[in-house]
Formats: C-alpha cells, structure tokens, sequence
C-alpha cells in the first residue's frame, strides 16, 4: 500500500475554502496562518505602523472570510486577500486615522540580494523614503514585484488593473528610483562599488521594459 507523503498531505488553498464553505471553519484558522506573515509584511510597506498593520491584516482576513462565497478561483487565493489588504490600506490611509511620527523609525527592507550589499543605513534611508514619496498605484506595483515577488499578472490581480497598467506602473516606479541615485553622483558610485542596489535597480528597469 502507497503512503502518502507529507507533501501529498498538505491542502492547497481551494482545498480548504471548499472545506469553509462546507462549513469547516477551522480550514479558515489554516489560510489564515499560510497567509498572515505575508499580509502583515505587505501591510507594514504602507501603514509603517505595527498596530496599523496589523489592523489590516485584521480587517483583510474578516473581509475575506464574509466574502468567500464570492471567490471564484479565476485568480489565485493569495492575490484575492493581496487586493483586499490593498485596498483596505489604501483606504484607511486616505482616512487619516494613524499617526504615522514615526514613520522614519519603521526600516523598508529589500529583497535578500540587495539587503546583502546595503551595508551603509543612509542608503536604506534613502530608499525608504524615495519608494514613501512614490504615487500610491507605483508604489503598490513596486512592493508586490519586488518585495513579494509576484508575477505582473499577479499584481494585475491585486490591483484589478490591466497587465499593461501593473508594469506600467512598476516601470514609472522604477523610473523614479532610478533618478534619484543618477543624480546622487557619490551615492551611484558607492553603491556600483559593492554592487549594491543600483545595479539591482538597472536589473529590475530592464525587465520592466
């Protein structure tokens, strides 16, 4: 007789909505624990408050839960409950309802290559503050590409935009970052020295194109 593997064993994601919506609400305790160490990464890049962020997250996965009849499987589980945490960001910011003095405290980490080379805190810094500064939509295809890694028909997902609108606005995002390290001349030339994050920028600009 075949044992399964441990592999075998585990659920997939529409495994188990299929289980909530048979009302097996532990299987939501397990999406929850997949999925909520992501969603509180994404919600940091822009709440850059713990408690803020955690309220998203909060919020994102009760949303998601009252809505789970409404998912249809047309993307994946983790893109649906992405654009519900975005959404929900977005939205308790243009409340205003956190105080956000310490913002500069809350450190914007890279991914691991560039997080390797950036060595000195005033480029961290710098980076934190120029992706703040980026419109809302740039800096949501930004953090989802880079960040999270997704696909841009991923981020397309998260942002119910069109696949062209997602890159677009990674590319426009990108574009902005870029600019600001040509024109730091001793910034450029210490980071192509150590091979830093300006030469994983132009990587990332040319897959953009």
């Amino acid at each position: 007789m075949k044992r399964e593997s441990d592999q075998d064993l585990v659920k997939t994601d529409m495994q188990l909505i299929e289980e909530v919506r048979k009302g097996q609400r532990s299987s939501f305790s397990e999406l929850v624990k997949r999925h909520q160490r992501g969603l509180l990464r994404l919600s940091m890049r822009f709440m850059k408050d713990m408690d803020a962020a955690q309220d998203v997250v909060q919020e994102a996965f009760i949303k998601s839960y009252e809505k789970l009849a409404l998912f249809e499987g047309r993307a994946s589980f983790k893109s649906w409950l992405y654009q519900i945490a975005v959404n929900t960001a977005r939205n308790k910011l243009r409340e205003n309802r956190y105080d956000f003095s310490n913002i500069d405290d809350v450190n914007l980490s890279i991914s691991a290559t560039a997080e390797n080379s950036l060595v000195h805190a005033a480029v961290s810094e710098i980076i934190q503050k120029e992706v703040d500064r980026l419109p809302f939509k740039q800096k949501t295809a930004l953090v989802l590409r880079v960040y999270e890694d997704m696909s841009f028909a991923e981020i397309a997902e998260v942002m119910e935009c069109p696949y062209d609108t997602a890159k677009a606005n990674y590319r426009h995002a990108l574009m902005k970052l870029k600019d600001v390290f040509e024109k730091q001349s001793e910034l450029r030339k210490w980071t192509e020295d150590v091979g830093g994050f300006f030469m994983e920028l132009n990587t990332k600009f040319v897959e953009a194109e």
